[in-house]
């Protein structure tokens, strides 16, 4: 998941620490996603990063 999530902030030149601001998430849990220690984030996060992203929720379930 966080493949996708980087290419998102790669497209939209964007940090993780911008991402962090605007969804609202804690910094330390989205690194935590993206070393995969939080492989299995909750619902509120992901549409938290959906939104911030501005990506519809499907995005994050195609391959």
């Amino acid at each position: 998941m966080w493949k996708k999530i980087q290419s998102q902030l790669d497209k939209k030149n964007k940090s993780v620490y911008w991402l962090s601001k605007q969804s609202g998430i804690n910094l330390q849990t989205l690194y935590s996603m993206k070393r995969n220690k939080n492989s299995n984030p909750s619902f509120s996060n992901i549409e938290k990063i959906s939104e911030a992203l501005e990506v519809n929720l499907d995005f994050f379930r195609s391959n």
